[in-house]
């Protein structure tokens, strides 16, 4: 069972994304906050997965995921922001959140998205992504090839597939690995591309015009 917690100043968003959460039968919402109660409920209940609203009043999202990363063994975090544009999306990068998703994200996605985020996929909404593309601050297209160039064709390979969000046990899969050489590549990449997460990876593919190997 997928343990969530959804942190939102907003009472209807938070019982929305409960109500299609619990819907499914791997998943359980076990709290719904807003920022205030946001640390003491994940600390407490320790869930695989926290959806955190990007902008609240008193305590923001930046906050909280700031604390919630500097803490042992933290959950996974996946922003929830109103606009696939917000300038915030990238500090949350930076944070160490590892999904972004848009507030009318289709409910028939929204499960499938809080499954990958807790095998340890990326998460990015069509419109975030194109966005984070655009306005990431690392460098043009030649130096998003470079770093890709670094690269060995095996660990290109499932470089690729990671901006489908795929899991490792998916990526490996598709490529014939066991999850644990696509772990131990995947390793490599970030080390290689000098950037600290998947998710940073992936928009580096995706400015490369690294596309994911055919199934």
């Amino acid at each position: 069972m997928i343990r969530v917690v959804v942190v939102d100043d907003e009472a209807l968003v938070r019982s929305g994304f409960a109500f299609i959460l619990n819907a499914a039968d791997d998943i359980e919402v076990v709290a719904t906050v807003d920022g205030p109660d946001a640390l003491d409920a994940i600390r407490a209940l320790r869930p695989d997965v926290v959806l955190l609203d990007i902008r609240m009043p008193g305590l923001s999202g930046l906050e909280i995921l700031a604390e919630v990363r500097s803490d042992e063994d933290p959950p996974v975090v996946g922003i929830l922001t109103t606009f696939a544009a917000d300038e915030s999306i990238a500090r949350a990068l930076r944070e160490g959140a590892t999904g972004f998703l848009v507030k009318d994200t289709d409910p028939e996605h929204l499960a499938a998205m809080v499954r990958s985020l807790a095998a340890g996929g990326v998460v990015l909404s069509p419109g975030v992504s194109r966005a984070l593309v655009d306005g990431f601050s690392g460098g043009p297209d030649l130096e998003a090839a470079r770093r890709v160039a670094l690269l060995t064709e095996r660990e290109r390979d499932v470089l690729g597939c990671l901006p489908t969000g795929d899991s490792n046990a998916e990526i490996g899969r598709r490529l014939h690995l066991s999850s644990a050489t696509v772990k131990d590549h995947v390793s490599s990449i970030l080390s290689k591309m000098s950037v600290s997460s998947r998710v940073e990876a992936a928009l580096i593919a995706e400015r490369a015009g690294s596309t994911a190997p055919r199934r």
